[in-house]
């Protein structure tokens, strides 16, 4: 796979609030979007990056905006690009447990793949171990930053069983993980018989949930940061996908055909976005569910 050194650019980092910054993905491939959110006492940071590099290269940019304060990590799911630099931040990571459950159980499967992958990906995984979080947490974390509250939460099966979402809410702000990406198709990471976790349906529950919380800015896991649309595009596409594949799943077609149909319609009615790859692995997940 000839994929691009997927190196996080702390110089790109832009406010999205007061005292609120994202580290843009720019779209590149694993790259995410990661977050710092400041209060007066202490600083937390929004995901990792892949490897122990550009985690190093996170700590230190959230190091000089903390000028001292304390600095906590958390991420939004297990999946390496997220959460496979968290090693670096010693002693600071925080958790749900269902994400803890997700790492001990399926790290080091997610850790080969994408080793897998070769090139500079494999170079940025070569010295990492999967993560074991410091602060394993049940129901929502509320997070004293000094002045500020942040809140993680689980959401519940949706892209992983670990999924949380971090909420900054004097600011509106919400970092959904991989449950949101602009400009390209959902990624399902369905991969029958190893991981199936993913489901296609509770996340769209998920979606209509974070929409009616009403969110003014949303930071997706990779993409461009906007309003409520970019929850409102995410729950739309996974109802296309669902409708067209269950339009199609009990009929005579074989599920070839029926993926071969689906990835036809939705691309002609997306035909900017990225990952038309994640199209089978869509339809194979609703064809179970």
């Amino acid at each position: 796979m000839n994929l691009p050194d997927p190196a996080v650019q702390v110089s790109g980092a832009v406010d999205i609030a007061p005292d609120v910054l994202a580290i843009p993905g720019d779209h590149v491939a694993l790259v995410p979007n990661i977050g710092v959110i400041s209060g007066t006492e202490a600083v937390l940071v929004v995901d990792t990056g892949l490897g122990l590099a550009n985690a190093s290269e996170v700590l230190e940019f959230a190091s000089e905006v903390a000028r001292g304060r304390r600095i906590y990590l958390t991420t939004t799911h297990f999946h390496p690009e997220h959460a496979f630099g968290a090693s670096v931040f010693g002693g600071s990571y925080v958790v749900n447990r269902a994400q803890a459950d997700d790492l001990r159980r399926k790290g080091s499967g997610y850790l080969e793949m994408f080793r897998g992958f070769g090139g500079a990906i494999a170079e940025r995984l070569a010295d990492v171990t999967v993560p074991v979080p410091d602060v394993v947490f049940d129901g929502v974390r509320s997070l004293d930053l000094g002045g500020r509250t942040v809140l993680l939460r689980p959401t519940g099966r949706g892209h992983t069983l670990g999924d949380q979402v971090i909420e900054v809410p004097d600011a509106g702000v919400l970092f959904t993980g991989d449950l949101a990406e602009t400009g390209q198709f959902a990624i399902f990471p369905w991969f029958p018989p190893h991981d199936t976790d993913v489901s296609g349906l509770a996340w769209i529950d998920v979606m209509d949930r974070l929409i009616a919380a009403e969110p003014r800015v949303v930071v997706p896991g990779h993409g461009t940061t906007g309003g409520r649309e970019v929850l409102e595009g995410v729950r739309d596409y996974l109802r296309e996908l669902r409708d067209e594949t269950w339009l199609r799943r009990d009929s005579a077609m074989t599920e070839a055909d029926v993926v071969a149909e689906v990835r036809a319609v939705l691309i002609e009615r997306h035909p900017d976005w990225a990952g038309q790859e994640w199209i089978e692995r869509g339809v194979g997940c609703l064809c179970a569910e």
